[in-house]
Protein backbone atom coordinates (compact mmCIF):
# COMPACT_ATOMS: atom_id res chain seq x y z
CA UNK A 1 0.00 0.00 0.00
CA UNK A 2 1.28 3.39 -1.58
CA UNK A 3 2.53 6.13 1.48
CA UNK A 4 -0.03 9.12 1.47
CA UNK A 5 1.69 12.18 0.36
CA UNK A 6 1.41 13.31 4.35
CA UNK A 7 3.30 10.20 5.59
CA UNK A 8 5.81 10.77 2.79
CA UNK A 9 6.22 14.17 3.71
CA UNK A 10 6.99 12.91 7.39
CA UNK A 11 9.54 10.78 6.77
CA UNK A 12 11.61 13.36 4.32
CA UNK A 13 11.41 15.57 7.31
CA UNK A 14 12.35 13.64 10.15
CA UNK A 15 14.47 10.66 8.50
CA UNK A 16 16.75 13.15 8.50
CA UNK A 17 16.60 13.52 12.72
CA UNK A 18 17.54 11.21 15.57
CA UNK A 19 14.59 12.67 17.64
CA UNK A 20 11.56 13.90 16.41
CA UNK A 21 7.82 14.58 17.30
CA UNK A 22 4.88 13.57 14.78
CA UNK A 23 1.88 15.18 16.07
CA UNK A 24 -0.77 14.33 13.56
CA UNK A 25 -4.27 13.64 13.84
CA UNK A 26 -5.99 10.53 14.68
CA UNK A 27 -6.53 8.98 11.61
CA UNK A 28 -3.95 10.16 9.13
CA UNK A 29 -1.55 7.42 9.85
CA UNK A 30 1.34 8.65 11.79
CA UNK A 31 1.90 4.75 13.30
CA UNK A 32 2.91 3.82 9.15
CA UNK A 33 4.81 7.64 9.39
CA UNK A 34 7.02 6.74 12.09
CA UNK A 35 7.39 2.70 10.87
CA UNK A 36 8.55 4.40 7.63
CA UNK A 37 10.87 7.00 9.55
CA UNK A 38 12.44 4.68 11.21
CA UNK A 39 13.03 1.80 9.21
CA UNK A 40 16.33 2.93 7.56
CA UNK A 41 17.92 3.01 11.11
CA UNK A 42 18.37 -0.56 10.78
CA UNK A 43 17.75 -0.80 15.08
CA UNK A 44 18.19 -4.16 16.61
CA UNK A 45 15.33 -3.22 19.29
CA UNK A 46 12.47 -0.63 19.12
CA UNK A 47 10.71 0.21 22.27
CA UNK A 48 7.23 1.30 21.47
CA UNK A 49 5.33 2.43 24.56
CA UNK A 50 2.00 3.25 24.02
CA UNK A 51 -1.50 2.80 26.36
CA UNK A 52 -2.22 -0.06 27.45
CA UNK A 53 -5.48 -0.99 26.23
CA UNK A 54 -4.30 -0.31 22.11
CA UNK A 55 -1.53 -2.67 22.53
CA UNK A 56 -2.92 -5.40 20.64
CA UNK A 57 -3.85 -2.67 17.79
CA UNK A 58 -0.73 -1.73 17.06
CA UNK A 59 0.82 -5.21 17.40
CA UNK A 60 -1.67 -5.83 14.16
CA UNK A 61 -0.28 -3.05 12.87
CA UNK A 62 2.99 -2.98 13.03
CA UNK A 63 2.62 -6.63 11.90
CA UNK A 64 0.46 -5.33 8.93
CA UNK A 65 3.52 -3.23 7.45
CA UNK A 66 5.90 -6.35 8.18
CA UNK A 67 8.46 -4.48 10.68
CA UNK A 68 10.41 -6.27 13.13
CA UNK A 69 12.48 -6.07 16.41
CA UNK A 70 9.55 -4.36 18.13
CA UNK A 71 8.94 -4.56 21.57
CA UNK A 72 5.45 -2.88 22.84
CA UNK A 73 5.15 -1.94 26.04
CA UNK A 74 1.87 -0.36 28.23
CA UNK A 75 3.04 3.09 28.68
CA UNK A 76 1.17 2.55 32.11
CA UNK A 77 3.39 -0.68 33.24
CA UNK A 78 6.28 1.64 33.71
CA UNK A 79 5.06 3.26 36.19
CA UNK A 80 3.07 0.05 38.26
CA UNK A 81 5.94 -2.63 37.71
CA UNK A 82 9.19 -2.19 38.98
CA UNK A 83 10.20 -4.97 37.34
CA UNK A 84 8.81 -4.57 33.54
CA UNK A 85 11.11 -0.64 34.06
CA UNK A 86 14.21 -2.61 34.92
CA UNK A 87 13.68 -5.36 32.43
CA UNK A 88 13.27 -2.69 29.64
CA UNK A 89 16.46 -0.89 30.80
CA UNK A 90 17.93 -4.12 30.68
CA UNK A 91 17.10 -4.78 27.09
CA UNK A 92 18.31 -1.30 26.14
CA UNK A 93 21.63 -2.11 28.06
CA UNK A 94 22.29 -5.39 25.69
CA UNK A 95 21.10 -3.66 22.32
CA UNK A 96 23.07 -1.97 19.73
CA UNK A 97 21.14 0.45 18.21
CA UNK A 98 18.00 0.99 20.23
CA UNK A 99 14.96 3.07 19.40
CA UNK A 100 12.43 4.58 21.96
CA UNK A 101 8.70 5.05 20.22
CA UNK A 102 6.31 7.22 22.44
CA UNK A 103 2.85 6.58 21.70
CA UNK A 104 0.15 8.91 22.49
CA UNK A 105 2.73 10.87 24.18
CA UNK A 106 0.88 13.38 26.41
CA UNK A 107 0.65 10.21 28.64
CA UNK A 108 4.31 11.77 29.58
CA UNK A 109 3.08 15.65 29.80
CA UNK A 110 3.22 15.02 33.77
CA UNK A 111 6.60 16.13 34.42
CA UNK A 112 6.62 15.31 38.05
CA UNK A 113 4.91 11.36 37.66
CA UNK A 114 7.03 8.08 37.69
CA UNK A 115 6.12 7.28 34.63
CA UNK A 116 7.43 10.12 32.87
CA UNK A 117 10.42 10.29 35.11
CA UNK A 118 11.11 6.79 33.74
CA UNK A 119 10.28 7.25 30.57
CA UNK A 120 12.86 10.14 30.29
CA UNK A 121 15.34 7.90 31.89
CA UNK A 122 15.23 5.50 29.66
CA UNK A 123 15.53 8.10 26.88
CA UNK A 124 18.60 9.11 28.35
CA UNK A 125 20.08 5.77 27.04
CA UNK A 126 18.87 6.03 23.72
CA UNK A 127 19.87 8.71 20.49
CA UNK A 128 17.22 7.79 18.21
CA UNK A 129 13.90 8.76 20.26
CA UNK A 130 10.08 9.71 18.58
CA UNK A 131 6.90 10.83 19.88
CA UNK A 132 3.79 10.90 18.56
CA UNK A 133 0.11 12.41 19.46
CA UNK A 134 -2.67 13.94 17.65
CA UNK A 135 -2.14 17.11 19.44
CA UNK A 136 0.94 18.17 21.35
CA UNK A 137 -1.03 19.66 23.99
CA UNK A 138 -4.28 18.88 26.29
CA UNK A 139 -3.97 21.08 29.17
CA UNK A 140 -1.89 23.73 28.61
CA UNK A 141 1.33 24.99 27.45
CA UNK A 142 3.23 23.09 29.95
CA UNK A 143 2.41 19.88 28.28
CA UNK A 144 5.05 20.62 25.89
CA UNK A 145 7.70 21.04 28.00
CA UNK A 146 8.01 16.99 29.17
CA UNK A 147 7.69 15.89 25.20
CA UNK A 148 10.59 17.79 24.23
CA UNK A 149 12.50 16.71 27.44
CA UNK A 150 12.14 13.36 26.42
CA UNK A 151 13.28 14.30 22.92
CA UNK A 152 16.21 16.40 24.07
CA UNK A 153 17.13 18.57 26.69
CA UNK A 154 19.00 20.87 23.68
CA UNK A 155 15.71 21.39 22.27
CA UNK A 156 14.44 24.37 24.55
CA UNK A 157 17.53 23.95 26.78
CA UNK A 158 15.97 25.25 29.83
CA UNK A 159 14.68 23.71 32.94
CA UNK A 160 10.75 23.04 33.87
CA UNK A 161 11.11 26.64 35.66
CA UNK A 162 12.82 28.60 33.24
CA UNK A 163 10.33 27.47 30.80
CA UNK A 164 7.20 28.33 33.22
CA UNK A 165 8.83 32.06 33.72
CA UNK A 166 9.66 32.69 29.81
CA UNK A 167 6.94 31.47 27.98
CA UNK A 168 3.58 31.70 31.05
CA UNK A 169 1.86 34.11 33.03
CA UNK A 170 0.19 32.84 36.12
CA UNK A 171 -1.19 33.84 39.18
CA UNK A 172 -1.47 31.68 42.80
CA UNK A 173 -4.28 31.21 45.43
CA UNK A 174 -3.57 29.94 49.08
CA UNK A 175 -6.04 28.85 51.22
CA UNK A 176 -5.44 28.87 55.18
CA UNK A 177 -7.69 26.37 57.07
CA UNK A 178 -6.07 25.93 60.57
CA UNK A 179 -3.02 24.46 60.21
CA UNK A 180 -3.43 23.40 56.82
CA UNK A 181 -2.28 25.92 54.00
CA UNK A 182 -3.01 24.84 50.22
CA UNK A 183 -1.27 26.92 47.23
CA UNK A 184 -2.54 26.59 43.88
CA UNK A 185 -1.72 28.09 40.86
CA UNK A 186 -2.67 28.41 37.48
CA UNK A 187 -1.82 30.18 33.93
CA UNK A 188 -3.70 33.07 32.51
CA UNK A 189 -1.53 34.01 30.05
CA UNK A 190 1.22 32.81 27.43
CA UNK A 191 4.57 34.84 26.27
CA UNK A 192 6.45 34.34 23.50
CA UNK A 193 4.82 31.72 21.19
CA UNK A 194 6.76 32.45 18.34
CA UNK A 195 10.38 32.14 19.79
CA UNK A 196 9.08 28.85 21.42
CA UNK A 197 7.76 27.39 17.83
CA UNK A 198 11.15 28.40 16.05
CA UNK A 199 12.89 26.14 18.56
CA UNK A 200 10.79 22.97 18.39
CA UNK A 201 9.99 23.93 14.32
CA UNK A 202 12.62 21.69 13.13
CA UNK A 203 11.88 18.56 15.30
CA UNK A 204 8.17 18.00 14.60
CA UNK A 205 5.38 17.53 12.51
CA UNK A 206 2.10 18.86 12.32
CA UNK A 207 -1.22 16.84 10.19
CA UNK A 208 -4.52 18.02 9.98
CA UNK A 209 -6.82 15.02 9.03
CA UNK A 210 -8.45 16.01 5.54
CA UNK A 211 -11.33 14.17 4.73
CA UNK A 212 -14.10 14.25 2.12
CA UNK A 213 -17.11 13.08 4.80
CA UNK A 214 -18.44 16.07 7.08
CA UNK A 215 -19.31 16.02 10.86
CA UNK A 216 -22.61 17.01 12.08
CA UNK A 217 -23.18 17.87 15.92
CA UNK A 218 -26.66 16.85 17.18
CA UNK A 219 -27.65 18.68 20.61
CA UNK A 220 -30.34 16.86 22.39
CA UNK A 221 -32.03 18.70 25.49
CA UNK A 222 -33.80 16.66 28.23
CA UNK A 223 -34.88 17.15 31.52
CA UNK A 224 -34.43 15.61 34.82
CA UNK A 225 -37.11 14.37 36.91
CA UNK A 226 -38.23 16.07 39.75
CA UNK A 227 -36.58 13.45 42.16
CA UNK A 228 -32.84 13.73 40.03
CA UNK A 229 -33.51 17.51 40.45
CA UNK A 230 -33.53 17.43 44.26
CA UNK A 231 -31.13 14.82 45.00
CA UNK A 232 -28.76 17.09 42.61
CA UNK A 233 -29.67 20.29 44.65
CA UNK A 234 -29.12 18.61 47.53
CA UNK A 235 -25.47 17.34 46.89
CA UNK A 236 -25.02 21.65 45.62
CA UNK A 237 -26.33 22.72 49.18
CA UNK A 238 -24.60 20.17 51.47
CA UNK A 239 -20.85 19.99 49.37
CA UNK A 240 -20.61 24.01 49.01
CA UNK A 241 -21.30 24.45 52.22
CA UNK A 242 -18.77 22.18 53.54
CA UNK A 243 -15.48 24.53 54.07
CA UNK A 244 -12.87 21.69 54.78
CA UNK A 245 -14.39 20.50 51.18
CA UNK A 246 -13.17 23.72 49.86
CA UNK A 247 -9.99 23.01 50.89
CA UNK A 248 -9.16 19.54 49.69
CA UNK A 249 -6.62 19.92 46.53
CA UNK A 250 -9.67 17.44 44.14
CA UNK A 251 -12.75 19.58 45.47
CA UNK A 252 -14.06 20.73 42.44
CA UNK A 253 -12.98 17.13 40.37
CA UNK A 254 -14.68 15.37 43.38
CA UNK A 255 -17.57 18.13 43.26
CA UNK A 256 -18.17 17.80 39.09
CA UNK A 257 -18.04 13.88 39.30
CA UNK A 258 -20.43 13.73 42.04
CA UNK A 259 -23.38 16.07 40.68
CA UNK A 260 -22.92 14.46 36.91
CA UNK A 261 -23.03 10.93 38.06
CA UNK A 262 -26.53 11.47 40.26
CA UNK A 263 -28.22 12.55 36.70
CA UNK A 264 -26.23 10.29 34.92
CA UNK A 265 -29.18 7.42 34.54
CA UNK A 266 -31.81 9.67 33.78
CA UNK A 267 -34.75 7.93 32.55
CA UNK A 268 -35.24 10.50 29.67
CA UNK A 269 -31.18 9.75 28.57
CA UNK A 270 -32.53 6.37 27.39
CA UNK A 271 -35.26 7.09 25.64
CA UNK A 272 -33.73 9.62 23.48
CA UNK A 273 -30.65 6.51 22.81
CA UNK A 274 -33.78 4.46 21.52
CA UNK A 275 -35.08 6.76 19.29
CA UNK A 276 -31.40 7.58 17.88
CA UNK A 277 -31.25 3.70 17.52
CA UNK A 278 -34.62 3.41 15.97
CA UNK A 279 -33.73 5.84 13.19
CA UNK A 280 -30.12 4.90 12.67
CA UNK A 281 -30.08 1.08 13.53
CA UNK A 282 -27.75 -0.81 16.17
CA UNK A 283 -24.76 -1.31 13.56
CA UNK A 284 -23.86 2.06 13.17
CA UNK A 285 -23.67 3.67 16.83
CA UNK A 286 -21.36 3.86 19.24
CA UNK A 287 -21.85 5.39 23.18
CA UNK A 288 -19.86 7.47 25.22
CA UNK A 289 -20.45 6.96 28.80
CA UNK A 290 -18.63 8.04 31.84
CA UNK A 291 -19.22 6.36 35.35
CA UNK A 292 -19.12 2.03 35.11
CA UNK A 293 -22.89 2.08 36.27
CA UNK A 294 -24.22 4.10 33.28
CA UNK A 295 -21.97 1.73 31.24
CA UNK A 296 -23.61 -1.36 32.66
CA UNK A 297 -27.36 -0.08 32.52
CA UNK A 298 -27.01 0.59 28.69
CA UNK A 299 -24.91 -2.47 27.97
CA UNK A 300 -28.21 -3.69 29.67
CA UNK A 301 -30.80 -2.18 28.10
CA UNK A 302 -29.09 -1.93 24.81
CA UNK A 303 -26.95 -5.22 23.80
CA UNK A 304 -26.18 -4.51 20.60
CA UNK A 305 -25.03 -1.49 20.71
CA UNK A 306 -21.08 -0.96 21.21
CA UNK A 307 -20.32 1.14 24.64
CA UNK A 308 -17.68 2.84 25.08
CA UNK A 309 -15.49 4.57 28.25
CA UNK A 310 -13.66 7.88 27.27
CA UNK A 311 -10.61 6.92 29.61
CA UNK A 312 -10.50 3.35 28.52
CA UNK A 313 -11.16 3.62 24.54
CA UNK A 314 -10.79 7.15 23.29
CA UNK A 315 -7.29 6.19 21.97
CA UNK A 316 -6.23 4.06 19.14
CA UNK A 317 -9.04 2.39 18.44
CA UNK A 318 -10.63 2.41 14.46
CA UNK A 319 -13.91 2.16 14.81
CA UNK A 320 -14.63 3.09 10.96
CA UNK A 321 -17.82 0.61 10.50
CA UNK A 322 -20.03 3.18 12.24
CA UNK A 323 -20.84 6.63 11.78
CA UNK A 324 -22.99 7.80 14.28
CA UNK A 325 -21.56 8.56 18.35
CA UNK A 326 -23.58 9.08 21.12
CA UNK A 327 -21.88 10.88 23.98
CA UNK A 328 -24.31 10.03 27.09
CA UNK A 329 -22.25 12.02 29.49
CA UNK A 330 -19.93 15.30 28.80
CA UNK A 331 -16.71 14.99 29.26
CA UNK A 332 -14.69 18.40 30.34
CA UNK A 333 -11.66 17.26 29.08
CA UNK A 334 -11.59 18.69 25.56
CA UNK A 335 -8.74 16.20 24.41
CA UNK A 336 -10.62 13.28 25.52
CA UNK A 337 -13.59 13.97 23.32
CA UNK A 338 -11.60 15.07 20.29
CA UNK A 339 -9.79 11.67 20.51
CA UNK A 340 -13.31 9.66 20.78
CA UNK A 341 -14.49 11.96 17.53
CA UNK A 342 -11.29 10.37 15.59
CA UNK A 343 -12.44 7.07 16.25
CA UNK A 344 -15.02 7.45 13.47
CA UNK A 345 -13.99 10.45 11.74
CA UNK A 346 -10.72 9.16 9.89
CA UNK A 347 -9.06 7.60 6.74
CA UNK A 348 -11.09 5.13 5.25
CA UNK A 349 -15.08 6.56 6.60
CA UNK A 350 -17.04 6.32 3.78
CA UNK A 351 -19.82 7.81 5.70
CA UNK A 352 -20.77 11.60 7.29
CA UNK A 353 -20.29 10.99 10.84
CA UNK A 354 -22.81 12.56 13.13
CA UNK A 355 -22.10 13.35 17.25
CA UNK A 356 -24.69 13.81 19.44
CA UNK A 357 -24.61 15.27 22.23
CA UNK A 358 -26.79 14.90 25.37
CA UNK A 359 -27.86 18.27 27.16
CA UNK A 360 -29.21 18.56 30.70
CA UNK A 361 -31.39 21.17 32.31
CA UNK A 362 -28.48 21.89 35.09
CA UNK A 363 -26.16 24.24 34.95
CA UNK A 364 -23.26 22.05 35.20
CA UNK A 365 -24.08 20.56 31.64
CA UNK A 366 -24.21 23.69 30.26
CA UNK A 367 -20.52 24.93 31.93
CA UNK A 368 -19.38 21.98 30.88
CA UNK A 369 -20.52 22.35 27.43
CA UNK A 370 -19.27 26.28 27.26
CA UNK A 371 -15.99 24.71 27.75
CA UNK A 372 -15.50 22.11 25.73
CA UNK A 373 -16.74 24.76 23.16
CA UNK A 374 -14.03 27.12 24.14
CA UNK A 375 -11.04 24.52 24.27
CA UNK A 376 -10.17 25.44 27.92
CA UNK A 377 -10.20 23.33 30.96
CA UNK A 378 -13.09 24.09 33.30
CA UNK A 379 -11.17 24.04 36.43
CA UNK A 380 -9.54 27.10 34.87
CA UNK A 381 -13.22 28.55 34.54
CA UNK A 382 -13.62 27.58 38.35
CA UNK A 383 -10.68 29.24 39.71
CA UNK A 384 -12.05 32.51 38.46
CA UNK A 385 -15.56 32.49 40.32
CA UNK A 386 -16.74 33.21 43.69
CA UNK A 387 -18.09 30.07 45.39
CA UNK A 388 -21.81 31.82 45.10
CA UNK A 389 -20.54 32.32 41.81
CA UNK A 390 -20.12 28.81 40.79
CA UNK A 391 -23.29 27.59 42.76
CA UNK A 392 -25.24 29.78 40.72
CA UNK A 393 -23.36 28.57 37.10
CA UNK A 394 -24.01 24.62 38.26
CA UNK A 395 -27.93 25.16 39.74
Amino acid sequence: MKLLNEQKKSKEKLSKMKVGAFFMDAGTGKTRSVIETIKNINSDLIIWFTPFQTKDNLRKEIDRWGFKNVHIEGVESIQNSDRKYLNIHKMINNSHKPVIVVDESLKIKNAESKRTKRVIELGKMVDYKYIMNGTPLSRDLLDLWSQMNFLSPKILNMSMVEFKNNFCEYKSLTIKKGRLVRSKEWIVKYHNLHYLYQLIEPYIFECNLKIDVKKQYVNINYSLDSKTKIKYQKIIDKVLDNEWLMAKPNFFIELTQKLQNSYSRSEEKFDIVRGVIDENGYDKILIFAKYIKTQNELKKRFPNVKVLSYQKHSFGLNLQPYSRTIFFDKHWDYSLREQAERRTYRFGQKHDCVYYDLTGNVGLDTLISDNCNKKSELLKEFKKLSLEQFKIKIQ
